[in-house]
This record gives C-alpha cells, structure tokens and sequence, in this order.
C-alpha cells in the first residue's frame, strides 16, 4: 500500500530523528541530512514518498547525497535513480573528513 503526501509528511514530523528539532522543515538542508542520516526505514519511505511527489525536494536529496558523508549513500543514490536523478554511481560517496589532520 502506497503512503499518501499527507501521511509521508504526519511520519516525519514524528521521527525520532528530529529530536532536537522543533518541528519538520524540509527546506532546511540540516533537517534533510538528519532525516537522511538517523531515520529509520518508515522515515526513509516517508521522505522517498514526498521526493516522489516533488522535483525539488529530489533534486536537493540528491545533491545532499552527492556531498554529505551517509551511511546509507548507496541506498539513496539507487532509490533517487529510481525516481529519475542522475544516479552519480560513477562518483565516489563522500567522507567524512573530520579526523584528518
């Protein structure tokens, strides 16, 4: 069963993975990243079903995916392939330089 707009956006705003956030922004890239690094699997479905629904919104996953050290870097560039995104494979993920001296 297919999750509608409204109950992607009700998820969301729900997810334990914004909980330093005092509600769901999703023109703030740091709300996205938070989403797309500490959600779970119902926050993901969630945010792929509003991207599904919004051009922008995929464009800006994508290119938040193409520069923010994930996790789940793999996952994101196949699912935002799926919905028509230059699939960036031939890139490699970005890391997280925080270590380096």
């Amino acid at each position: 069963m297919s999750m509608t707009t409204e109950a992607a956006s009700r998820r969301l705003a729900a997810s334990g993975a914004l909980w330093n956030r005092s509600g769901l922004d999703l023109r703030s890239d740091e709300t996205l990243v938070q989403l797309l690094d500490r959600g779970s699997i119902d926050d993901w479905r969630a945010l792929y079903t509003m991207a599904r629904g919004d051009a922008a919104l995929a464009q800006r996953l994508g290119d938040l995916v193409a520069t923010v050290p994930l996790p789940t870097v793999w996952f994101w560039r196949a699912a935002l392939a799926n919905l028509g995104m230059p699939p960036r494979y031939d890139q490699p993920p970005p890391h997280d330089d925080a270590g380096a001296a």
